[in-house]
């Protein structure tokens, strides 16, 4: 098993693909949600040892509603992590926010209806607080890693996620406009969610590869654009997650890292051994006995 590892990066495979990466090992982790998306590649960057997830696995064979998100954040979490930097290619619902830009969006509306969402469930049930979806103190330090990357970043924007894995359609794309959203994609919840249930500071940058269906001049959305954006953009990103992690505090703590202390609602006396086992990685430290 790799040392204990604080930081993470989920996203496509071609972001570790950094000279600067040693110490390269691959790691591979069993959960009780099933595999992870892939191996997970842990290298030094910058004196630290990050964590690489591809999200979609290797080759892009998970679809956003497949994508085992549960064991990804799981075995993270197994891992040590504190800090997931997600990385997302979106769309764009705003004139301002064009093709090329990166955002860091503040807050998440999730249009999804096909995702597990939680990793509680019957004999131990939680409700987490999400009003700020995000953390606040790491997405403030990928906002100045990607300035200092030299992108154009805009701070804030509600990130809406659809189901997919189609595209949304102009109809629905003039809707969310009209919700106030100012992004789409389709990967960002329920992750968001899943970390902050296991305690780990969640932030990510959204790539804005188009105008989604909603802008009549330009190209609707699809496949060839959103690929050939994201790949020019691969060098900005690697270059801000390197300058995120030198930054980085890993032994910072965060609202987020005790989501956890006052959200379980089950009676201690009723929460079964078995259950605390299979959840330990996230829920052990609120449980010290035999509580069930």
């Amino acid at each position: 098993m790799a040392d204990d590892i604080k930081i993470a990066v989920i996203g496509g495979s071609g972001l570790y693909n950094m000279p600067e990466i040693t110490n390269v090992e691959t790691v591979n982790i069993s959960t009780p949600f099933g595999q992870p998306s892939g191996a997970i590649t842990v290298g030094t960057l910058r004196g630290k040892r990050v964590a690489f997830l591809p999200r979609h696995g290797v080759g892009h064979i998970f679809t956003p509603t497949t994508v085992p998100y549960k064991a990804n954040i799981f075995a993270l979490k197994s891992l040590g992590v504190r800090f997931i930097i997600g990385v997302n290619a979106c769309g764009s619902l705003r004139e301002d926010y064009a093709p090329g830009h990166i955002v860091i969006p503040d807050q998440l509306f999730d249009y999804t209806n096909s995702r597990d969402r939680s990793f509680f469930e019957t004999n131990l049930v939680a409700h987490i607080g999400v009003a700020e979806p995000f953390s606040p103190e790491l997405s403030q330090q990928l906002l100045s890693a990607v300035r200092q990357a030299g992108g154009t970043v805009h701070n804030g924007g509600t990130f809406l996620i659809e189901e997919g894995p189609r595209f949304a359609t102009r109809a629905e794309s003039n809707v969310f406009r009209q919700w106030g959203c100012s992004l789409i994609g389709m990967t960002t919840c329920p992750e968001a969610f899943l970390a902050r249930e296991a305690e780990i500071a969640y932030a990510t940058m959204a790539h804005v590869t188009d105008y989604d269906s909603w802008h009549t001049s330009e190209e609707p959305v699809n496949v060839d654009m959103v690929v050939a954006t994201f790949h020019r953009n691969i060098e900005l990103a690697q270059k801000a997650i390197a300058i995120a992690v030198e930054k980085l505090d890993e032994d910072a703590v965060y609202e987020c890292h005790s989501a956890l202390a006052n959200a379980i609602m089950t009676d201690r006396t009723k929460i079964k051994q078995e259950t605390i086992d299979r959840l330990r990685p996230i829920v052990g430290r609120y449980f010290t006995g035999n509580e069930g």
